[in-house]
């Protein structure tokens, strides 16, 4: 196993024996300790119903664990309230599975919407959007309404609002799971730039290609328990 870089680094995120059920007697995750460093790049690996996307609403406070602790940013996210709560969801971005966008609103207003309620000047607020979309090679969408883009396209969207805000930590459920090969590579390089930037990034995927030659930490799940947690070439 792995020595965790948390040991040189300030920890971002610190799970202690951390479990989660669901009724009426589903373990989706049992006994998960992990110390995932600030500017790490850290894939979640396993099959499908592993415990992958449950870890993801854990640490971004969709669900709240059965037992154990976590913390983000040194808090204990489950116990934070009122302003403390606030400004905490503000550092957290999250590209989820299902995109989650507002379908009924443009490319553009999607984006923008994790700067505009942290009162981001509007044209710094213009100037992020059109540097995301032009990144991801999305420009001639930025008026479109969300639900007109195929996939892929929504995908990409999806992320580019994650990583807006330029969040300390970025939750990525299958990234690219609707893309192509340059997609793909397109979408790694943000979430690399955003990691070299000091961002946190916690990928959840069924891509070995993402990591499977890389030096970053790679925690497999099985059946919501930990199975191995090593460095991607070492697979």
């Amino acid at each position: 196993m792995s020595e965790s870089p948390a040991t040189t680094r300030t920890a971002m995120i610190e799970m202690i024996k951390v479990g989660k059920e669901f009724p009426p007697n589903v373990t989706a995750l049992a006994d998960i300790s992990v110390s995932i460093a600030s500017g790490e790049m850290f894939f979640l690996i396993g099959r499908s119903g592993a415990g992958k996307t449950t870890l993801l609403k854990l640490l971004c406070n969709m669900e709240r664990p059965s037992n154990g602790l976590i913390e983000v940013a040194g808090m204990n996210i489950h116990q934070v309230t009122g302003n403390k709560l606030a400004k905490l969801r503000q550092k957290v971005g999250v590209a989820y599975q299902d995109f989650r966008l507002l379908t009924d609103r443009t490319v553009a207003e999607n984006i923008a919407i994790s700067m505009e309620v942290s009162y981001k000047k509007p044209q710094i607020i213009r100037a992020r959007v059109r540097s995301l979309l032009a990144q991801l090679q999305l420009e001639d969408k930025h008026d479109m309404l969300t639900g007109d883009l195929s996939r892929g396209e929504q995908q990409r969207v999806a992320l580019a609002r994650a990583v807006a805000n330029s969040p300390a930590l970025i939750l990525v459920d299958e990234p690219t799971g609707n893309l192509d090969a340059t997609s793909t590579a397109q979408v790694m390089e943000l979430l690399a730039r955003c990691s070299n930037s000091g961002a946190t990034i916690v990928i959840a995927t069924h891509d070995e290609a993402l990591y499977r030659h890389s030096s970053n930490r790679v925690m497999k799940l099985h059946n919501g328990k930990l199975d191995s947690l090593t460095r991607g070439d070492e697979l």
